[in-house]
């Protein structure tokens, strides 16, 4: 990044922050959630809210405000990437720099999970609400939830989500919903990566709220994607998870789920932004590729 264009965001952010709302009313709106091939393509930076900041092996990778936006404009820059996910700081960063005309902006909503926190699994809504996501002009919004029958701060992310997904819907706007049924081991959250606890988790997300027309479904690739995926009728998202050690193994596994019928894009976000070679043009592309 340029020291100008940062300069430009710590300007506006300290003495114009009007800057913001202007810039979201001029950004250029996609004509569809579906990029040339059909597909969504979207790069994700919701990480450091909470307080996640590692890639892969290096810890802190995404602590560098000003390299993560290096990184994001230029996978966004890249042909067939038509989306981001982020919350507001990082999404207003973008909107600043004017990186989002055309792409599909979904704001991150429940961040208050805080990794590795006790209160982990009572996932508040943070960041976007649904009013913000429709009054700053973006397609949709996304909520993640980890239903743990152990704990019983479950349910109320669970409510959440459902009001959430409502919410929404009520405003013409996409939900998307990451569901995973999690379990503490050691005192830390693990998310259960089989068939049939992706299977029960995709069927309570898809329940969620009182219409599901604008929900679609954020799932990580598991063995028997097939079975997990005729589960329900929803549009669904791969998404990328932790960085690889072995990057060719991943795209394929993204390629095998891109054959299921529900399947209709891909949403990445460390994976990409932070590949083991941090050539970020070149994981983005060969994701392309995939489609």
């Amino acid at each position: 990044m340029r020291d100008d264009q940062l300069r430009s965001i710590l300007d506006a952010r300290t003495a114009n922050p009007g800057a913001i709302a202007l810039a979201a009313a001029r950004r250029k709106r996609p004509v569809s959630l579906l990029n040339e091939h059909g597909r969504l393509m979207m790069i994700a930076a919701d990480h450091p809210a909470r307080g996640a900041l590692g890639a892969g092996d290096r810890p802190m990778a995404m602590a560098d405000r000003a390299d993560l936006l290096d990184r994001l404009c230029l996978a966004l820059s890249r042909p067939g990437v038509n989306g981001v996910l982020g919350t507001p700081d990082v999404i207003e960063d973008l909107l600043l720099l004017d990186a989002l005309d055309d792409k599909v902006v979904v704001g991150s909503m429940n961040r208050g999970g805080l990794s590795g926190s006790v209160f982990e699994l009572d996932d508040r809504f943070t960041a976007y609400d649904a009013s913000a996501v429709a009054g700053m002009g973006y397609e949709g919004g996304k909520m993640l939830l980890r239903i743990d029958p152990a704990d019983a701060a479950s349910v109320r992310t669970l409510e959440a989500c459902g009001r959430a997904v409502s919410d929404l819907a009520r405003m013409t706007k996409l939900a998307m919903v990451e569901p995973f049924l999690a379990r503490r081991v050691d005192g830390r959250v693990h998310n259960v990566l089989d068939a049939d606890a992706m299977i029960r988790a995709v069927t309570v997300a898809a329940g969620l709220g009182t219409t599901s027309a604008y929900t679609w479904l954020k799932v990580p690739v598991v063995p028997d994607m097939a079975r997990v995926m005729a589960a329900t009728t929803l549009p669904a998202v791969i998404l990328g998870g932790e960085v690889s050690a072995d990057p060719d193994a991943a795209f394929e596994r993204w390629r095998a789920a891109l054959t299921l019928p529900t399947v209709r894009g891909l949403v990445v976000g460390r994976s990409l932004l932070y590949p083991p070679d941090d050539d970020v043009a070149g994981a983005v592309d060969t994701a392309v590729s995939l489609f």
